[in-house]
């Protein structure tokens, strides 16, 4: 019988390319699980091998009647991840209750079980970036995509599972195959549209004077290593617990679009605009992962710099897009 790997929001952003990884890897016995409906998702699965496709309704409801065998592992990636998405009781099921129901089937059925989790659990920073299990219960997240998040984190860590399972906490992703995530693609890619459109770059002015405009920071992951954690913590069951996905590394918004303007040949030209009153109580001024208990589970590569992950991302995908 064989043993498949079930790749959650397998059309989507982190999912297709984990999918493309596995067939790297030689693995093609995967099936995937996505909500296609009318968009463009589609094509990210142009060119990638896969046993079986299957709409998230479907595969949720075989999952409750126990008509999936065969299974190695879940990888589930697939979520709702709009930030303002205002449909609470659409996230907790979504997010949550599904969440929750994959855990409980792996968990009865001896597979491995790895989730994604979000950055946005840890609300406005004041308490840090710490992935520490006593960490976890006093965070406050500030909208209920985060919060939608949150509850299957403390699930788990209440379960006592985090012995069991790998939930990765991802920062500010960015890299290939994010396009039909709209609003929420990474300023990399909107980045670069509007200097192919416009020949500058708008970034929010900053309300904080200890910061100048467009020197908040982030954590910006490539996404190939949001991949390769995944795959480490899928080969590693013994590595199990809630670990952040990031660098470990700030840096400016400036850098991140400066880095744009250089992968693309161009000069910078940066203009810094008013941010929206309602989102300027809300807005994060600085987040780094702390990656000391990534390092703990015995994750040692090293996490692709911001200008060669930029670089990479726009010569050898984004302007053959364009072209």
């Amino acid at each position: 019988m064989s043993r498949k790997i079930i790749v959650t929001g397998g059309a989507g952003f982190i999912g297709r390319n984990i999918v493309a990884a596995l067939n790297a890897l030689g693995e093609q016995q995967i099936l995937v699980v996505d909500d296609l409906g009318a968009s463009e998702k589609w094509k990210n699965l142009v060119g990638l091998r896969f046993e079986d496709y299957l709409d998230k309704d479907d595969f949720r409801g075989r999952i409750r009647e126990d008509r999936i065998d065969g299974v190695r592992a879940i990888l589930h990636m697939g979520a709702c991840s709009s930030t303002t998405e205002r449909d609470a009781s659409y996230l907790a099921d979504n997010n949550y209750r599904t969440s929750r129901e994959l855990c409980e089937w792996c968990l009865t059925h001896g597979a491995r079980f790895v989730y994604a989790s979000s950055a946005a659990t840890y609300g406005d920073g004041a308490l840090g970036y710490s992935d520490e299990d006593n960490v976890t219960p006093t965070l406050r997240p500030l909208n209920m995509y985060g919060y939608s998040k949150h509850m299957f984190d403390l699930w788990a860590l209440q379960k006592g599972l985090f012995s069991m399972i790998a939930g990765l906490k991802f920062f500010n992703v960015y890299g290939p195959y994010e396009e039909h995530k709209g609003d929420m693609r990474s300023v990399v890619n909107k980045a670069y549209e509007q200097i192919l459109n416009t020949g500058e770059v708008r970034l929010f002015k900053s309300y904080k004077p200890e910061y100048e405009d467009g020197e908040q920071v982030r954590d910006f992951v490539y996404v190939k290593d949001a991949v390769d954690l995944t795959l480490y913590f899928l080969e590693h069951p013994e590595a199990s617990g809630l670990f952040n996905c990031g660098t470990g590394q700030a840096r400016s918004w400036n850098d991140l679009v400066n880095a744009v303007f250089a992968a693309m040949g161009r000069e910078p030209n940066i203009r810094y605009i008013e941010m929206p009153e309602s989102l300027r109580s809300k807005y994060q001024y600085f987040t780094q992962a702390d990656m000391a208990k990534v390092k703990r589970a015995g994750y040692d590569r090293p996490f692709t710099s911001l200008e060669n992950g930029v670089m990479e991302y726009v010569q050898e995908y984004l302007s053959k897009r364009s072209d």
